[in-house]
């Protein structure tokens, strides 16, 4: 299903309001036993087993930045860091000590953020412990109003907060500040930032902070969500016991709400950057957001879901034209802010073709409002949603506990009703069918209007002389306006999706894994299949299949046709259908199958359902056999590509990434960043004959299919559409090109950018010793590090927001390792930070983890990898992965007993031989400003 479909269907359930025959009843999921204490403090709890014996717990506060007094602004997410810097229970970093013994990863697993009118805190546990629980409800008490707030945990704070406003700077957040209080009409959302002003972070003193916590994180103001594999009576009972102390303030004050005004005006702004890499312009028609509380409402919604789904596939189409008038054209109604949604159309344009351009994304705004949607549209549309709803209704008892968390949290913050997703369906399904071309149509009236409307232009410096003026743009609107436009055509194919039907093949072989519980088939063609039914979805099929070979076979020259071949063909389409008609075929389909090249396997990957399953096989012999050559479609993808490339220069972060890859290559032409130059070698009859070269021989694949399937019932269809394939029996094998990180000590810096930021990149290569046990260490001294580099730059010398560190190991066709190192910093600070970051690998080398760090990290493991294993995309990513390294498939069995093998001299040796700093490479982004100044 298409992410952002599946991001709305969960919206909508999020969303629903009561059944039919209560209109104005908005009656709460049954399954949450929800509750608010005499003090104003609100619960909901609810038992789920998705995953099995874990929890979620949220603190969810009615409080953020939009709340902050001018000497506070930035303080409501300062707040939520120090909630992380000692509470009543937990003095200093004791919480994340705490949690990371348990299990709990920093980062990863507790979390929090701040929005201008919310902080919410998020813990996931797991619930088969007693103690842990216990101590999960105790951090969420110490939350709701415990912090200690000292001062000399808040002065160490700032440094932190203060690097993470500076990972955010840059062309975006310069112009932002610029337009942001123009399309907000100067109201408090555009000076209420959460991240806040550096005047009040460097200075604010304790009672400030204080004053906001005081004022904002209070019981009337607060909700704890609890969801997972609890009990749910004892956890209320814990919950009363906790919370009901929780105090308001005496004097309390007012929650306000603030909005977004409408002033009937029309706005017009353009800036420019010398680090934007493209030209942009939005047409954004503010409107105000209509209520979500009956039954009449929802049906509002829905309709908007179909006209969003409708518009979206039309400006699809116009990017696949031979000569795509921009780089990126959209438009739909979504979310503003302050009680506003809005018609929001855009156009990222190819260089010196704004105009084009945008007339070209207007003209599509101006036919949809003049002529509407067709009636075919419509059904397709609605046929599409259907089955996305069913989708989720399917996995009802299979739903993750974090999609119910965020309905209650919507329901609480925004009064948004959860009906829950049983009576959700039917009532989609009760709606749906009655909804009529004219009241989709009548939306573009309501949305596309002359009033409210704000025109923004962003686009590099050098182009500067060229933008429009605000009276240019009206003409441009009034040009489209006065245009003889042609009602859409909606040209649908129905012939079958396959040229040919395919002649099955034979089962030659079935073999059973009872450890494992997957069946490995061989068909007549040489095609290995393993299928592994599973229980974990209800819904849900997913595969891949890989052969070596890959873009090593072919010489450097055809590089670029072979590492595009795959993305050139399936956008041209497949089989009967070109890409339009593909995507319209497809529209009630919930099946994805994508081939892919890589440096040395092809293969194809996808994701299905039981009904679809043989479409997605069809796709799949399609794909091998049926492919089709779009020249048109090729064309209009090189255009748009070069257009994207021609300012990449101007963007800092691009150029670092770019030298990184070269350096880290060696400069092989394959590993270098992209170029016009490289776009001009792809040459679409030679990507095609590399295509088909690289899936002709489906006797070297081995496919992988696992989820909610039955083996008998797959056998017929995997003769049919897998048994059919072509084979030439060649067993290729990949290439060894030599490409790997050079080997010594290699230093450079990129001066790039205007801010005052820098980026560190440290990185330990050269042999590596394969094997499961060797990897398990190199993951334990991955984590040992970057729990003391967290430590060390980030809470002792609050030089960083978060350091990063990464293990790449290969087996083939070298076995190799590279160790990095990430973080972001203050270009003053790099030499220091590096220093540091040396010397804590060098008490890793010469002293070994503390064992608590390494505990801390077997704990994580631990509690990460047993929820995995209860997931499809586990076991599909792992059996393709031992696989392809001709690794032993029971290695999982005995994951548990190596991890409990390793200990703190183990990660020292790995230190010891992997860290020596041999072969070491850093590399520096800093600003252009720090060039200038070098020698004076």
């Amino acid at each position: 299903m298409n992410a952002i479909k599946q991001f709305k269907i969960l919206l909508l359930f999020a969303a629903l309001p009561l059944g039919v025959f209560a209109q104005n009843v908005i009656p709460l999921d049954p399954e949450v036993r929800t509750g608010k204490l005499p003090n104003g403090f609100t619960y909901f709890i609810r038992h789920n087993e998705e995953p099995k014996n874990r929890v979620l717990m949220y603190l969810v506060n009615k409080a953020g930045s939009i709340l902050e007094d001018e000497d506070q602004r930035g303080l409501a997410h300062f707040m939520e860091h120090m909630s992380f810097n000692g509470t009543k229970h937990f003095p200093h970093n004791q919480l994340v000590d705490y949690l990371q013994k348990a299990g709990v990863r920093f980062g990863a697993d507790i979390n929090a953020y701040t929005s201008f009118d919310e902080t919410v805190y998020q813990l996931p546990i797991p619930s088969d412990n007693p103690q842990l629980l216990k101590g999960g409800l105790e951090i969420m008490r110490d939350w709701a109003q415990e912090a200690l707030l000292d001062p000399a945990e808040i002065d160490k704070e700032r440094g932190v907060v203060l690097e993470e406003k500076r990972l955010g700077k840059g062309a975006g957040e310069r112009m932002r500040t610029v337009y942001w209080p123009v399309i907000l009409q100067q109201s408090r959302y555009a000076t209420r930032i959460p991240i806040g002003i550096d005047t009040v972070l460097n200075n604010f003193k304790r009672p400030v902070i204080e004053r906001f916590y005081h004022d904002w994180y209070r019981p009337d103001l607060q909700a704890l969500i609890i969801v997972g594999d609890i009990d749910v009576n004892k956890v209320e009972q814990s919950v009363k016991a906790q919370f009901s102390n929780l105090k308001n303030p005496v004097h309390e004050k007012a929650r306000p709400r603030y909005t977004v005004p409408l002033t009937g005006k029309n706005q017009f702004i353009a800036m420019t950057d010398k680090e934007m890499t493209s030209t942009v312009m939005e047409v954004i028609i503010k409107h105000k957001m209509p209520q979500l509380i009956t039954t009449d409402d929802f049906r509002h919604n829905v309709i908007q879901l179909l006209f969003n789904e409708m518009i979206a596939a039309r400006y699809n189409e116009l990017s696949r034209l031979a000569d795509p008038p921009f780089v990126n054209g959209a438009a739909g109604i979504g979310d503003f802010i302050g009680g506003l949604d809005c018609y929001d159309a855009s156009v990222v344009a190819k260089p010196g073709e704004l105009e084009k351009g945008f007339k070209a994304v207007w003209r599509e705004t101006e036919r949809v409002k003049r002529f509407g949607f067709t009636v075919t549209e419509l059904e397709r549309a609605k046929a599409s949603l259907l089955t996305a709803v069913e989708s989720t209704y399917k996995e009802q008892n299979k739903t993750n506990s974090d999609v119910f968390v965020k309905q209650y949290q919507e329901y609480f913050l925004k009064n948004t009703p959860a009906l829950g997703i049983a009576a959700s369906y039917k009532l989609v399904k009760t709606y749906l069918p009655g909804i009529i071309l004219s009241e989709v149509n009548r939306l573009t009236a309501e949305y596309i209007k002359d009033t409210d409307r704000d025109v923004l232009i962003e686009a590099p410096d050098k182009d500067k002389n060229n933008l429009p003026d605000e009276a240019a743009v009206k003409a441009w609107l009034n040009a489209v306006a006065g245009e003889k436009l042609e009602p859409y055509k909606d040209e649908v194919s129905t012939q079958p999706l396959l040229a040919n039907q395919p002649l099955a093949g034979k089962i030659v072989s079935t073999e059973r894994n009872k450890d494992f519980n997957f069946t490995t088939i061989i068909l007549s063609n040489g095609v290995k299949v393993i299928l592994k039914p599973t229980d974990f979805k209800n819904n849900e099929i997913m595969f891949n299949a890989f052969a070596p070979g890959g873009t090593s076979i072919y010489d450097d020259a055809d590089f670029e046709s072979a590492a595009a071949a795959a993305g050139l063909i399936t956008a041209g389409g497949v089989g009967n259908y070109d890409a339009n008609q593909l995507q319209k075929f497809m529209a009630d389909k919930e099946s994805g199958v994508s081939p892919v090249i890589s440096d040395r396997s092809q293969g194809i990957s996808g994701s299905t359902t039981p009904k679809d399953l043989e479409t997605a096989l069809q796709l799949v012999y399609a794909y091998f056999t049926e492919a089709r050559k779009d020249t048109a479609v090729f064309k209009g993808i090189i255009e748009k590509s070069k257009a994207a490339l021609s300012n990449r220069s101007n963007d800092p972060g691009s150029v670092f990434s770019d030298t990184v890859s070269a350096v880290l290559s060696n400069y092989n032409v394959r590993r270098t960043g992209p170029t016009i130059e490289k776009l001009n070698q792809v040459n679409l009859d030679r990507a095609y004959a590399i295509y088909k070269e690289r899936f002709s021989d489906a006797g070297n694949f081995t496919f992988t299919f696992v989820g909610s399937m039955d083996t008998n019932t797959m056998k017929p269809l995997l003769e049919k559409y897998l048994g059919s394939l072509p084979s030439k029996y060649l067993h290729e094998q990949a290439r060894d090109l030599g490409i790997h990180i050079p080997e010594g000590k290699i230093e450079k810096t990129v001066y790039k950018g205007t801010e005052p930021q820098a980026s560190v990149i440290l990185v330990f290569s050269g042999n590596y010793d394969y094997s499961p046990e060797s990897n398990v260490r190199m993951d334990a001294l991955k984590e040992a590090l970057e729990i003391r580099l967290l430590q060390r730059l980030r809470e002792d010398e609050s030089g960083v927001y978060t350091p990063s560190v990464s293990d790449v190991i290969s087996k083939f066709p070298q076995s190799r390792y590279a160790f990095i190192i990430r973080f972001g910093c203050a270009p003053q600070n790099v030499d220091k930070l590096v220093a540091s970051t040396l010397d804590e690998i060098n008490k890793l080398r010469t002293e070994g983890p503390l064992k608590e760090n390494v505990d801390k990290w077997r704990a994580e493991t631990k509690t990460s990898i047993e929820p995995n294993l209860k997931t499809n995309g586990f076991w599909l990513g792992y059996i393709g992965t031992q696989l392809e390294n001709q690794d032993d498939l029971g290695i999982i069995n005995h994951y548990n007993a190596m991890l409990d093998e390793v200990g703190p001299g183990d990660v020292k040796t790995m230190a010891l031989k992997y860290l020596s700093g041999d072969n070491f490479i850093k590399i520096e982004l800093k600003p252009e400003a720090d060039n200038n100044t070098r020698g004076k």
